[in-house]
């Protein structure tokens, strides 16, 4: 089978405005960066939680070097203690995951399924027929 045969370029359906494809792939492109931010959320999640695992060893090793004050005083003051009032990390993304993403995933789903057929990429699928050279190599639409 012929690589341009195997899908048609994603087609806009009947009636929809230049606006309303602008509109949704503008909201779309906003999920991503949302995507994007709750992925360095995540690696915020992963990296405190990393390091404060590392301060078990971090205790042993100034309780072998003798400093058992200081050691006393990480364990009392920093190990375990929440990152911002009354939350670990794990409860700052649960509550974004909770209250801003699955809100902005539903919201985002809804207009591409009420205003453009479900199609994810309408404007850029668009944009990529637009500037296709065709029976150019690598300007295939599939």
């Amino acid at each position: 089978m012929d690589r341009n045969d195997e899908k048609a370029p994603r087609k806009r359906p009947d009636g929809v405005t230049d606006q309303t494809v602008q509109a949704v792939g503008r909201l779309t492109h906003a999920m991503e960066t949302v995507i994007r931010a709750r992925g360095y959320l995540y690696g915020f999640h992963e990296l405190t939680g990393r390091a404060d695992n590392e301060l078990d060893e971090v205790l042993e090793l100034f309780r072998e070097a003798g400093h058992h004050e200081f050691a006393e005083t990480i364990e009392k003051e920093l190990l375990g203690r929440n990152v911002i009032d009354r939350r670990w990390t794990f409860q700052i993304v649960d509550d974004y995951d909770a209250n801003y993403y699955s809100l902005f995933e539903r919201l985002e789903r809804e207009a591409r399924d009420t205003f453009t057929g479900g199609e994810h990429h309408l404007r850029e699928s668009e944009m990529k027929e637009a500037r296709t050279t065709p029976g150019e190599p690598r300007h295939e639409l599939s």
